[in-house]
């Protein structure tokens, strides 16, 4: 086993490891609270759905952060204040699930991969401080902003504006310095509720890198950052545990079913699909923040 193997390995086992731990203190917090609280716990079929389909288009590329912001603001599922916790602690598992698939499958540099998975996990435990104490006013207007540069991220792929990318499998010296801090920066906006991988595969593209490497990375990144960010909003309370629980059961078999039995789409339909309906939560979501009060 040469060095990049071991290091895959031992990356793949500390990611299992996370995910066990995660789930355990998930599973521990909750167990207390629930002594308290005879209100229903387990998801209903329409998170289950949520879930299902959020993280099968994940895996597949189209990211689930804005794609499941659409669909709570659409049914008004959950306050508004609620869903970058809910989005955080219910996709972690079924993200490491996606992180073990491509890290296992997909070639890239080792160096690369642990640099950008690293600042991302900063990032995310810097930046879930700063969320969770943020007024409801605040999350509702970063939040549209955010569905707002995401509808705009699948217009330029529809068009594609977007960069092709190059061969490389890694990065190096000033290039990967640069990458580094700009992932540092979308782990922190992750705990917002703004999906990292749409950014990270521009960013690798933009630096050279062949986009199928980009998978590993932001995959990798996300499940390493969420269980950190989303066991903070577990300890906060600020998240929704019924609409987390459906995130969480029904996206595994989403992931396992597009990484191993569907493979593949023709997803330009389905990216303006999304367009249009992350347009029309983004507008709901800033008429909440401006009809709500200021703080």
């Amino acid at each position: 086993m040469n060095a990049t193997q071991a290091g895959t390995t031992l990356l793949l086992s500390a990611l299992t490891l996370l995910a066990l731990a995660y789930a355990w203190r998930w599973w521990a917090i909750e167990r207390r609270r629930a002594a308290a609280d005879t209100a229903p716990r387990r998801p209903g079929a329409p998170d289950l759905l949520t879930g299902f389909i959020a993280n099968f288009f994940d895996t597949l590329g189209i990211g689930s952060f804005a794609t499941t912001t659409a669909m709570f603001k659409l049914r008004g599922r959950i306050d508004d204040d609620r869903i970058p916790g809910t989005l955080n602690v219910g996709h972690a598992l079924p993200t490491v699930a996606q992180a073990l698939i491509f890290i296992a499958v997909v070639e890239v540099d080792l160096a690369t991969l642990l640099g950008m998975i690293a600042a991302a996990v900063l990032g995310a435990w810097l930046g879930v401080r700063v969320v969770a104490r943020l007024p409801r006013r605040a999350i509702q207007i970063g939040m549209g902003v955010a569905l707002l540069v995401a509808a705009g991220l699948f217009l330029a792929a529809n068009l594609n504006w977007l960069p092709g990318g190059g061969g490389a499998l890694g990065l190096r010296g000033g290039t990967l310095a640069f990458a580094i801090a700009v992932n540092l920066l979308l782990g922190a906006l992750m705990m917002l509720g703004i999906g990292l991988y749409a950014p990270c595969l521009i960013l690798v593209s933009l630096l050279g890198m062949n986009p199928i490497a980009a998978f590993p990375v932001m995959m990798g990144a996300c499940a390493f950052l969420m269980p950190v960010g989303g066991g903070a909003f577990v300890r906060s309370g600020r998240y929704d545990l019924r609409a987390a629980l459906g995130l969480a059961v029904g996206g595994i078999p989403g992931v396992l079913v597009a990484a191993f039995i569907v493979k593949s789409l023709p997803l330009e339909w389905l990216r303006w699909l999304v367009v249009a309906v992350v347009l029309v939560a983004a507008a709901q979501m800033l008429m909440s923040a401006r009809r709500a009060p200021r703080a």
